[in-house]
């Protein structure tokens, strides 16, 4: 048989995780004009777009436009979609070697690292990716419950994500109304008894990790005035000379806005958002029975490493403040695949610019790929994917050139289909999809809403006829 990758032999790869990463490693690989490729793309869910769908805070709509490109990668037609088909329970890795010549890994960071400190697993304290997977409908989440009958809430972190958590918390319900936001997460929030919404940042403003839209928003709110503290706002002299030195545009902007805040006067709206810098949590109190009640501080202050970047340490001074709920959002990490080499203390896959390693030898696992957060880290917005999927891809081009791939013993798509078919009878097509996003657009429109989402899987295959 001739080399994979021709009219008669094609490449046949399976991309595992149907999110941003992989359509852009999809669309890669379609786009190589002497490879011959089909792409079986693979998900837990029924839904495809992963943190697209499930993440990007359901008041970003513009975002979430991206999809309109990942339905043309999947309109191409040596392209399949296997929809609530899961990798180690539905599908085994020996099943994707028996019938790819190439696996590439792309599941994303989908657990938040702890914060290590005392009282953190006390009812009223989450993972902030709970709650974010909670109100954009992802069906593990939807019966998860968050005691929104307290009247102050703090968020732990002060990049995007804590910035869509704290904001969501901060919204009128008549906002959140004009949104795709899960029903039942609106009407919960919109009985909210929130009051007052904490952002907490362990370093200085010039460190603060969200974007100049995110930060901007906030302070656009109907419902909630936000301030921060004068002298937190305040630059140090190391964070000074760091920004005057780096030139970053995009950090002396959130300064600036920050330090407009700090200047405000309040409009006596229903909420307030306060930012804090330079404060790390140490402690959470409470108990088993009343849950959270309140949160032990500790200032920092900032040095300069050997290396020249800026750290927080922690000093003598400490405060408490009463909250009911807690949001950690201070860092994500993958989860290991079965049979899949992992690097459990950096949460990501073992792997050298995307081929997977072998942990013994460290030596590449052929046919065996990663990209995306799941590769590299949490880092980066949804299109840094797009440049980390090519490296990938690149590698993966290179190894099939040097004939290094797989050698499925069945790999036609008919065999795929029928496995498939006899393990998840249910499994969910491209085609299901496309009706599924039309079905949830229109009973959108109804309310004047971009859509409503189906959030339940036994819904979603009613909705199919199933």
């Amino acid at each position: 048989m001739s080399q994979p990758g021709s009219e008669t032999n094609p490449l046949r790869v399976a991309i595992i995780g149907a999110g941003p990463t992989g359509f852009y490693t999809a669309d890669h690989l379609f786009k190589q004009k002497d490879v011959v490729v089909e792409v079986d793309m693979f998900d837990r869910l029924p839904t495809p777009f992963g943190l697209v769908r499930l993440g990007v805070a359901p008041d970003h709509q513009k975002i979430k436009s991206v999809t309109k490109a990942f339905n043309r990668t999947a309109g191409r037609p040596k392209f399949r979609f296997y929809g609530y088909v899961e990798l180690g329970k539905d599908i085994m890795l020996e099943d994707l070697r028996r019938h790819y010549h190439q696996i590439i890994y792309t599941t994303g960071a989908q657990s938040d690292r702890k914060m290590g400190i005392p009282g953190e697993d006390l009812p009223g304290s989450h993972p902030a990716t709970e709650f974010v997977a909670w109100y954009n409908g992802h069906p593990d989440y939807r019966d998860y419950r968050f005691d929104l009958s307290q009247e102050s809430v703090a968020v732990v972190g002060i990049g995007n994500v804590a910035m869509d958590v704290a904001r969501i918390l901060s919204s009128a319900p008549e906002e959140l109304a004009k949104t795709d936001i899960a029903d039942y997460a609106l009407e919960a929030l919109s009985q909210s008894a929130i009051k007052e919404i904490y952002i907490l940042g362990r370093r200085g403003p010039a460190q603060a990790k969200f974007t100049n839209p995110e930060i901007k928003e906030l302070g656009e709110l109907a419902d909630a005035d936000i301030s921060v503290l004068p002298e937190e706002a305040k630059l140090d002299s190391l964070s000074k000379a760091a920004l005057e030195a780096g030139q970053d545009r995009a950090m002396m902007k959130n300064v600036e806005i920050l330090q407009e805040y700090a200047s405000r006067e309040p409009a006596g709206k229903r909420r307030k958002l306060t930012m804090r810098f330079l404060v790390s949590p140490v402690e959470l109190i409470g108990n088993e029975e009343d849950g959270v009640t309140a949160m032990r501080l500790v200032r920092n202050e900032l040095y300069a490493t050997e290396a020249g970047t800026l750290r927080p340490r922690a000093t003598d001074q400490f405060e408490e403040i009463s909250v009911g709920l807690v949001f950690r959002s201070v860092g994500y990490r993958g989860k290991p695949l079965p049979g899949v080499p992992f690097n459990d203390s950096w949460g990501v896959i073992l792997n050298q610019t995307g081929r997977v390693l072998n942990p013994d030898t460290q030596q590449p696992v052929v046919g065996e790929y990663t990209a995306g957060w799941i590769k590299r880290g949490p880092s980066g917005v949804i299109g840094t994917n797009k440049p980390d999927a090519l490296e990938t891809v690149t590698c993966m081009l290179k190894d099939l050139a040097k004939g290094l791939t797989l050698t499925p013993a069945d790999p036609a798509v008919e065999a795929v289909e029928k496995l498939v078919q006899e393990r998840q009878p249910n499994f969910f097509s491209y085609a299901d999809w496309l009706k599924l996003d039309e079905i949830e657009v229109a009973r959108g429109k109804e309310l004047g809403r971009p859509r409503l989402k189906f959030t339940c899987v036994e819904d979603m295959l009613a909705a199919l006829g199933r």
